[in-house]
């Protein structure tokens, strides 16, 4: 399979997003409550771990969004991974409004931080160091509860939600590129 690569000057930011965009990720919604005790939650694709020992992950989130404050000076946060079923959370976090919360179903959990019901994984975590980069905050954070279970994760790719398709284990090792590139070339998109 040939693939043609497009070059761009980096300065250009549409091009980097759109280069970018070809690294999927899973979709998750971080939440606090802020030391006022009002809860926050957004959309986040910008979540990766960093290290198990000591158990550490990361996250960033813009210097212009209206939460800001309530992140940096809550002391914690938890990390919702979604899964298929909960593309909907998506925009939902995404979206600006008085009370994210209102008919979501949630728990209190680590630190005061709403955790959301269902997810496939859930991380919450103390606020270990906030970094600067760029135009972003880089949120560490030291995991003090982690709650996973099966299902289908909530995959964003290229300016769509997808689902994984799995591939098929190989009957000899000629049929390893075959089925590589058939997993690849399927992909099924929630919306």
């Amino acid at each position: 399979m040939s693939h043609h690569l497009s070059a761009y000057k980096v300065a250009d930011p549409m091009h980097l997003r759109q280069a970018l965009g070809r690294f999927a990720t899973g979709v998750t919604v971080v939440t606090t409550r802020s030391p006022s005790g009002k809860l926050e939650g957004l959309t986040a694709n910008s979540f990766s771990s960093v290290s198990l020992d000591p158990p550490l992950v990361l996250w960033s989130l813009q210097k212009r969004a209206p939460s800001l404050e309530s992140f940096k000076n809550s002391g914690a946060f938890a990390v919702n991974v979604l899964g298929a079923h909960q593309h909907d959370y998506c925009k939902h976090f995404a979206t600006p409004a008085p009370d994210k919360f209102q008919n979501i179903p949630y728990e209190i959990g680590y630190g005061g931080c709403p955790i959301l019901e269902d997810c496939i994984a859930r991380f919450e975590c103390s606020t270990h160091s906030v970094v600067e980069g760029g135009d972003h905050l880089i949120f560490i954070g030291r995991v003090e509860n982690v709650v996973y279970s099966d299902g289908e994760p909530l995959i964003f790719s290229a300016g769509s939600f997808c689902v994984p398709t799995r591939f098929q284990k190989p009957d000899n090792a000629n049929d390893i590129q075959t089925a590589g590139q058939n997993a690849t070339m399927q992909r099924e998109c929630c919306s």
